[in-house]
């Protein structure tokens, strides 16, 4: 069985800012070891998936970085979006490149920011997926939650369905019941209690065939804009098409525009040390922390503080004293400064940025 993994880079990255810039997102970013996010991404594939098998869908602005830092995946399978148009029309287009080589492709949509602490239980996961993939079924990966996270969205677990094959996970899949938005902490007490629900990964395997039949059913009018995009494709005049069909495409997720209406939906539940490191409160998640619960990087100190982030990549010393659940972080250009429990709105400071006109600082 052959996997394509289409490794979704086009994010912005913006509640990691200051560290995080248009030109250099989250994606580019060693957050979680010594390689940049894409860069693990891509390295935690082999033997499942050889690089002339893997894509990356990307703009056209990190694209050149992008083949710099995977320098063992062929030209040819960088997809370079001329926008920004999220992930439906993402996996769409990946979809046609995939669909191209081989029509039932099984493609692994794989996000190119999350971190995996057990690359091998990862692709054993996937494995299990492709099996149920390859009998038509669209599935995801979903990670048994350890806490009451309130910062993923979650799947209710259905019914079970056996995976067969040499490679087992748990030797069982599950029918998704229904997709779940992120919940309050009472909510999510609840779900961790029931047992009946998973994290959304946000990764998804399914073959090509199958995932574009599936938007002519629930998102016609995108089936339509990526067919006049597929009659051009490996022609001359596929650029010139791209460019101009791609921004009309709808701007909506693979999650509500196709998963959240399917019934080929299934599950394969997996626990293979799981973040999406969503923000700068994730990192005590990948990164080692000292005795008092605190990521320190560079010359940063904290005095009489616990369960910090305090990241000092200005090049300067950095001391935080005697304040507990804050981050701090120094970019040299733009310091940050937050309460842990703010960390998601980081992003606001971009946004304000943007109505200042401060286009020297995104």
């Amino acid at each position: 069985m052959r996997i394509h993994p289409v490794i979704m880079a086009g994010g912005a990255g913006t509640r990691f800012w200051p560290l995080s810039r248009r030109n250099r997102p989250k994606q580019f970013l060693a957050l979680a070891g010594d390689a940049p996010l894409l860069a693990a991404t891509v390295q935690r594939l082999p033997p499942l998936a050889k690089a002339d098998r893997t894509y990356v869908v990307l703009g056209p602005q990190h694209a050149p970085v992008a083949r710099r830092l995977l320098p063992t995946i062929p030209e040819e399978n960088f997809i370079v979006e001329p926008c920004a148009r999220n992930t439906a029309p993402c996996v769409g287009l990946a979809a046609l490149h995939v669909g191209a080589r081989e029509r039932k492709g099984i493609m692994a949509m794989l996000p190119a920011d999350h971190h995996v602490a057990r690359p091998e239980a990862f692709r054993e996961a996937l494995v299990a997926a492709a099996q149920l993939a390859d009998t038509g079924a669209i599935a995801t990966i979903g990670i048994r939650p350890s806490r009451p996270e309130t910062g993923y969205g979650y799947l209710r677990v259905g019914p079970r369905i056996t995976v067969r094959g040499k490679v087992k996970v748990h030797g069982v899949a599950h029918k998704v019941a229904r997709f779940v938005e992120k919940p309050d902490v009472a909510t999510a007490t609840r779900y961790l209690a029931d047992g009946g629900y998973l994290w959304n990964s946000g990764i998804f395997v399914f073959r090509a065939d199958v995932i574009l039949e599936e938007m002519g059913r629930t998102m016609p009018i995108l089936r339509k804009q990526l067919e006049t995009i597929n009659r051009t494709l490996g022609t001359p005049n596929y650029s010139r098409t791209l460019k101009k069909v791609y921004p009309e495409c709808p701007s909506i997720s693979i999650d509500y525009g196709v998963m959240e209406k399917s019934q080929r939906i299934a599950v394969v539940p997996a626990d293979f040390g799981w973040s999406d490191v969503g923000s700068f409160a994730a990192l005590s998640e990948v990164r080692e922390t000292d005795g008092s619960g605190n990521v320190l990087d560079g010359e940063a100190m904290v005095l009489g503080g616990r369960n910090d982030v305090v990241l000092a990549s200005g090049g300067r010393p950095l001391a935080v004293i005697g304040l507990d659940d804050v981050i701090v972080v120094d970019a040299g250009d733009a310091v940050l400064v937050c309460r842990r429990d703010r960390a998601q709105d980081v992003r606001k400071a971009v946004d304000e940025l943007v109505r200042r006109g401060r286009e020297d600082l995104l």
